[in-house]
């Protein structure tokens, strides 16, 4: 009756509504007017689900990427910042279920082909710089956008697109300083 992907939609809805914790298969049942009953059909357990969940999070934020780094309105690395906070604040809950909870038994592949990437970014823009002064560069501008980031998925504080462009561009800078500089 219920296709795979039209109960993960239902598990991401809920997420996005209610928190990640909310997801049971109770509540997916509701979400979809049936019993629990179809998710046996699809998923061996709900660990499963949650997992899928999780990927299927993971995939919409790397559209925020690869979206924002291709549309040539700021450059690819600053992009990469201004996605990741776009997506803090238009998918909340998404965010802190990919960015703001515990994972010390996962798997960080995912984070360590997009870090690679981003301090490739950065070798390439900033004048004589290291790999490893490239490392510490982006994980020092990553802190950053993550703080802001998480002000405005917690509703903490709503930074506005100029204010992150503007700040984000005024830290890029200062770092490229200080390592050009070293």
């Amino acid at each position: 009756m219920f296709t795979k992907q039209e109960i993960l939609n239902a598990a991401l809805d809920i997420t996005r509504e209610s928190g990640f914790d909310s997801v049971t298969a109770r509540a997916i049942g509701n979400k979809l007017g049936t019993s629990y009953r179809p998710i046996c059909n699809f998923f061996e357990n709900m660990s499963d689900v949650q997992n899928a969940v999780i990927k299927e999070a993971n995939e919409i934020y790397q559209n925020y990427l690869k979206k924002d780094m291709s549309s040539g309105k700021y450059p690819p690395y600053k992009a990469s910042g201004m996605a990741y906070i776009r997506f803090a604040r238009e998918e909340k809950e998404l965010f802190k279920l990919l960015f703001m909870r515990e994972r010390t038994n996962e798997k960080k592949s995912e984070f360590s082909r997009e870090f690679g990437m981003l301090s490739e970014l950065i070798v390439k823009q900033v004048n004589g710089i290291t790999k490893e002064q490239a490392t510490l560069f982006y994980l020092e501008m990553w802190t950053y956008v993550h703080g802001i980031a998480t002000m405005i998925a917690t509703n903490f504080y709503d930074w506005d697109e100029e204010l992150c462009s503007k700040t984000l561009t005024d830290m890029y800078l200062g770092l490229k300083e200080k390592y050009e500089n070293k």
